[in-house]
């Protein structure tokens, strides 16, 4: 009778604790390709915002979130997996095409632009949220994976999230109720 394999076992080298070291180095550059957008997304629409309250409370949030993109570079790093620039440029153009959305008006901005805007970021974040858990768990048998920094890392999102959902929610009152000046 054949020994049961670990989900996953065939895919790629594994680490002495049996990570996938092919399939991490996929996921961890698939989520730094969404850090690359976020990331892009996030210092447009503070810059967009420049001078409102919207703006004030999303200039902290994008810097933290260019930070994150950073420090999800050390990480790979720190567990030898190399970043595949083809990806951060898919994530860049893909960010830039998103910005080419019909939006009811021809040469302006739309309002509109800034919910979905914030509902992006929202998704962009949750996608983060999900990488620090998916890290932190993994940290438990992955050594050069540093508990308290994925920690902090968590805790960070989870404000930003916070933070991004009240102004989406606002947005969309203000927006879609009408209640717009």
């Amino acid at each position: 009778m054949n020994a049961p394999v670990k989900p996953g076992a065939h895919h790629g080298r594994h680490t002495g604790q049996g990570v996938d070291v092919k399939l991490l180095g996929i996921y961890l550059n698939d989520h730094l390709a969404g850090a690359t957008a976020g990331t892009q997304r996030a210092a447009h629409l503070a810059r967009t915002s420049r001078g409102s309250a919207l703006g004030r409370a999303l200039h902290p949030v994008a810097a933290e979130i260019a930070q994150d993109r950073t420090t999800l570079i050390s990480i790979m790093g720190d567990l030898g997996v190399p970043v595949r620039r083809y990806k951060v440029c898919a994530g860049w153009v893909g960010e830039r095409a998103g910005r080419l959305k019909p939006n009811g008006r021809l040469v302006s901005r739309s309002p509109l632009g800034v919910l979905l805007d914030l509902e992006a970021l929202r998704l962009g974040i949750e996608g983060k949220v999900a990488l620090w858990q998916t890290l932190r768990r993994l940290g438990a048998s992955e050594e050069r994976l540093d508990p308290a920094r994925l920690d902090t890392l968590l805790e960070r999102a989870r404000r930003q999230q916070t933070t991004v959902e009240e102004w989406r929610v606002r947005q969309a009152e203000e927006l879609l109720h009408g209640t717009a000046g």
